[in-house]
């Protein structure tokens, strides 16, 4: 017997519950005027299915990947969705039990196999999850939905229709990839993921993937890894979920999130462990922070180091004067994050949760600089000369280069998650705004604007309303960095007849432009993107 978990905040639940697809696109009810210029497709993934039969999932990041579109043409709006045919959904479908072990959720062996087949199952190797239910992005003129492994899923952005699964492994040396790539403008795409190489070694391996050439060949035959990061510990790599890029750097951000690598093939089958059961923290060796120059592939032998944080998403990363400016969402504690990643099980005692974040350092929006010109003879001095920030970097006499951040964002209680920015004008540049998710306990109760220059923001809330990460989508004339539009699918349970509806704010003071209402519930989405028409 299992129960659903009940959030502090009435109707939240919903967000949690299996979702049917649709057969056609349905026409949505739009308040207020959709702006002219607004055309193309909100593309955004999420989990759609939450139990198989009798079996349920027990973590929001296990769910069946659904494939959400609004469409947007001449002031009208339709909705549609489909599920992603993953060989997770198929074979669980076909078989009518879970199949696949996915992040919080073990799949049991086949009842009618004996022990002698499972245990030689065992040692064909541990069998990764495709469930695409994260992030939906383009490559060269397609589109791949995905998940944290090594496994992403071309789709159909008009139709939704599943076309193949494709093993990035197979390709370049990684074996899983984050869901949270750079896109260039001339459509490059750049990604990080874990490498296990010979006897046991660990790496972040930068890849590649060029633009679509003149012979039309599909860009991903084309992968290379352009450069590697060390890992810290041998046996047990950070957890990655996104990285930093400007036109001349990458920057990773090596966490004390740990994955127990030996655990997780050890265990996996044996022991019915997941892949939540393999995290652990070392908070002693705080944070590493490594650059590479971007075009030679060459790693800087530039030590940077900074007291133990916790990292989802980078909101960005440029280029000042000889600085990098990093700037970040993070998270104070491994227990907070773990606490974080425990509320998303379906089946947590959630008073338990809030009792532990209410006594959790508070996550921040940070920003961290990082001087790219060392001179011995600075020991001990503070080598941050830009004037905009109070952030610190001072050179130690062991050689590492030791962070302070400034704080851009704090909130009681309140995390800033899940931003966007102009990416297309601003990604890896000079900006001033970014867009977020407002977490309450957790619980997305409301839509951010933060000014990271003077930390003035803007909100949009309205009551029993959650909302899903902000989408900025500039106006084709713009003439500046927030004229435009930012879109968020609201979950609105229990308040009228129409239990959802997709969001459309005037990104310069978050004020309402157009709503369009639909008459399904809609899940939780994570993440997703904006395809012009």
């Amino acid at each position: 017997m299992y129960s659903q978990v009940e959030h502090p905040a009435g109707g939240y639940k919903k967000l949690f519950e299996t979702a049917e697809e649709l057969s056609s696109p349905v026409t949505a009810h739009v308040t207020g005027r959709i702006p002219t210029w607004l055309r193309g497709s909100l593309l955004r993934c999420g989990p759609g299915l939450f139990e198989v039969g009798s079996e349920p999932f027990y973590h929001l990041f296990d769910g069946q990947a659904l494939l959400h579109k609004f469409d947007f043409k001449e002031g009208h709006v339709t909705y549609h969705r489909r599920f992603v045919r993953t060989d997770a959904y198929v074979r669980a479908m076909t078989e009518k039990r879970i199949v696949i072990t996915e992040f919080g959720t073990y799949a049991y062996p086949d009842p009618c196999k004996n022990i002698f087949s499972r245990f030689f199952t065992y040692f064909k190797g541990v069998e990764v999850t495709d469930n695409a239910l994260v992030n939906v992005y383009p490559v060269g003129e397609d589109y791949y939905a995905c998940t944290e492994t090594n496994f992403i899923t071309r789709i159909n952005p008009d139709t939704l229709e599943t076309i193949k699964q494709v093993d990035l492994s197979k390709y370049v040396s990684v074996n899983g990839a984050t869901a949270h790539p750079h896109i260039e403008n001339d459509g490059t795409v750049y990604n990080i993921g874990n490498c296990f190489g010979k006897n046991f070694s660990l790496a972040y391996n930068i890849i590649r993937i060029p633009p679509l050439q003149a012979d039309k060949e599909d860009p991903i035959n084309k992968s290379e890894v352009v450069v590697q990061f060390p890992c810290s510990d041998r046996f047990k790599p950070s957890y990655v979920h996104s990285f930093g890029l400007t036109p001349n750097y990458i920057v990773f951000v090596e966490t004390p999130v740990k994955i127990n690598l030996l655990k997780f093939l050890s265990s996996w089958s044996l022991w019915g462990a997941n892949y939540m059961d393999c995290f652990e923290s070392n908070e002693t060796m705080g944070v590493w922070l490594h650059v590479a120059e971007k075009k030679k592939g060459r790693l800087l032998n530039l030590k940077f180091r900074t007291s133990a944080f916790n990292l989802f998403h980078h909101i960005n990363t440029y280029e000042d004067n000889g600085f990098l400016i990093v700037d970040l969402c993070t998270w104070k504690g491994f227990e907070f994050v773990y606490n974080y990643l425990y509320l998303a099980n379906l089946r947590a005692n959630w008073d338990e949760v809030k009792r532990q974040a209410e006594k959790a350092p508070q996550p921040e929006a940070r920003r961290y600089v990082l001087p790219l010109s060392i001179d011995k003879a600075d020991t001990g001095k503070n080598l941050v000369t830009l004037p905009y920030t109070t952030a610190t970097a001072t050179l130690r006499s062991d050689e590492t280069i030791w962070l302070e951040p400034e704080v851009i964002f704090s909130g009681p209680r309140h995390a800033f998650e899940f931003p966007q920015i102009n990416y297309t004008k601003y990604g890896g540049k000079p900006y001033t705004y970014t867009y977020g998710l407002g977490l309450n306990h957790f619980v997305p109760d409301r839509l951010c604007k933060l000014n990271v220059k003077t930390k003035e923001t803007w909100v949009w809330q309205e009551p029993d309303a959650y909302p899903s990460e902000p989408i900025f989508v500039s106006h084709p004339d713009a003439l500046e960095e927030d004229d435009g539009v930012v879109l968020s699918i609201v979950i609105s349970p229990g308040v009228g007849p129409k239990p959802a509806f997709l969001l459309i704010l005037n990104a310069k003071d978050m004020s309402e432009v157009a709503r369009a209402e639909v008459e399904v519930n809609i899940p939780v989405t994570f993440h997703g993107c904006f395809k012009r028409a």
